[in-house]
């Protein structure tokens, strides 16, 4: 302990690091979160975080306005992209399996002011990215009871207002609130609560129905390809971004909000059985079987319909009715497999938010309300709840446009300070057990900081300046809270360092 103490003494508690003996020893305390997830749970839980808007919306969109039949490169290129982030959270999560996901990492190598920064910021990707896909499931909820006769009051089922990407303003819609919205985050909350192993059972089923359904429509859909739809397959250039290798590349920055999720598995690793083998198994199994689905429905997606008319809410509907009578029958599953789809992404969301609140917690940096676990059902409780809460009052009063930015550039830069802290710990303490390493080191994290960077560089500047809002906010609950209240800011000033300075 006493070199330890001698290491925390001699640096900023701003940017102490947190010692991996420390963190392994937290994650076997007794009381703690309930180790019941094997390496099937974990590929099943990225599967449900991944496969959803992305595949039921963004294919149709990113086929139309930008690379025709090559989306199925424009998806290539995106997960190539987050093979590098997946590599690299996979050794993360295997040498330092507990709750907290990149905030945790980023304590353990680059200290205590950087794991709060990455921890606020994961706010934008988990939080706000359930109460994204709780609005796009919110609207596939209303078509599908249109369709069966059942109709919502379009007040009731709307935020109050628009976002308009390319100007930054905010619009009236004329609607209250979008309460199914609100409603399914509601019923997921509590499922959360009651306990991780209900909860991924659920999980599990919608996984199977939705990748089931797309089976279907990989399967049945093979047979109406019409090759004149896939010719030519890179449409001619038209301008920056509009078809051509632009296109693709275009394709690829939309397309990167399909693979959102993959690394809300390693926020479970400290409820997994045996998370040295089972967290690389989790990320990278996930991340591989989505991308072949992608690539295998916008296939036939584009060679069923033409491109040009992909561009609407539900594309694979459209390309359903384009095949004609015969698959007409498939309308009703496909729409449900998109409400299932939706809800195990809502579903992981909402399970990895409160996870990195109760690692901030037991850290000191947030109030240790956010640290308990119920008595019974071994969750925490209080964090579920209250992310809850706040993801449901921004799902039902926020514009998905807007959310949806905001939860690319939140998760993008939790890749650039995984894939930096893996670079900085890799130098910094060669000695280190790592039961999974990152091949090609150090191109992988080096090309994973590159690529996330770019594709962050490519968003609007409306939304960095709501990152830069968001982190200014953070930073001040940060010097009035968390950095008074830190437990290892508290330890090193207990042996002499005194308040250090900024």
């Amino acid at each position: 302990m006493a070199p330890l103490i001698c290491n925390l003494t001699n640096q900023s508690t701003m940017f102490s690091k947190k010692p991996l003996s420390i963190l392994l020893t937290e994650s076997q305390e007794e009381g703690g979160l309930k180790r019941t997830l094997t390496a099937r749970n974990l590929v099943a839980l990225g599967i449900g975080a991944i496969i959803g808007a992305g595949i039921f919306t963004l294919t149709g969109t990113a086929a139309a306005t930008n690379a025709g039949p090559a989306v199925m490169l424009s998806f290539f290129l995106a997960a190539f992209a987050c093979v590098f982030a997946g590599l690299c959270y996979s050794e993360f999560a295997s040498m330092i399996p507990i709750a907290g996901s990149a905030y945790t990492y980023a304590y353990a190598t680059m200290g205590e002011f950087i794991a709060w920064i990455i921890g606020w910021d994961l706010i934008l990707e988990y939080l706000f990215a359930a109460s994204t896909v709780a609005v796009s499931w919110s609207g596939y909820v209303v078509s599908f009871l249109n369709d069966i006769g059942v109709h919502l009051p379009s007040n009731i089922a709307s935020a109050p207002f628009d976002y308009n990407s390319s100007t930054g303003e905010l619009t009236s819609t004329g609607g209250l609130i979008n309460f199914p919205a609100m409603f399914i985050i509601g019923i997921v909350t509590t499922l959360l609560v009651i306990g991780i192993r209900e909860s991924t059972r659920f999980n599990n089923i919608i996984v199977l129905i939705k990748v089931a359904i797309i089976l279907l429509f990989i399967g049945f859909g093979i047979a109406y390809i019409d090759p004149r739809n896939l010719t030519p397959f890179i449409p001619e250039n038209e301008g920056p971004g509009l078809y051509g290798w632009s296109g693709v590349l275009r394709g690829a920055s939309i397309i990167f909000f399909a693979y959102i999720g993959f690394d809300a598995v390693s926020t479970a690793a400290q409820e997994a059985k045996n998370p040295q083998k089972d967290m690389p198994k989790g990320i990278l199994g996930s991340l591989a079987i989505c991308t072949l689905l992608y690539i295998l429905v916008s296939l036939v997606m584009t060679g069923v319909v033409s491109y040009k008319v992909l561009n609407v809410p539900d594309p694979v509907a459209v390309a359903v009715n384009a095949a004609g009578p015969d698959l007409f029958w498939l309308r009703f599953p496909v729409k449900i497999g998109a409400i299932a789809g939706l809800s195990s992404v809502i579903l992981v969301m909402l399970m990895g938010q409160p996870r990195i609140f109760y690692a901030m917690s037991r850290d000191g940096l947030l109030p240790p309300m956010f640290g308990k676990v119920h008595s019974r059902f071994r969750t925490p409780y209080i964090s579920t709840i209250c992310t809850g809460l706040v993801a449901m009052l921004i799902a039902g009063f926020a514009p998905i446009n807007l959310l949806g930015e905001m939860v690319s550039i939140g998760t993008l830069l939790a890749f650039v300070i995984v894939c930096t802290g893996i670079l900085v710990l890799r130098y910094t303490r060669p000695d280190l057990e790592r039961p999974f390493k990152a091949p090609l080191f150090p191109l992988t994290p080096i090309l994973g900081i590159l690529v996330c960077a770019f594709l962050m560089i490519s968003l609007p500047w409306h939304t960095w300046e709501r990152l830069l809002i968001w982190m200014a906010l953070g930073l001040i609950i940060y010097f009035l809270y968390s950095r008074r209240h830190s437990k290892l800011g508290k330890l090193a000033r207990s042996r002499g360092e005194g308040e250090d300075t900024p």
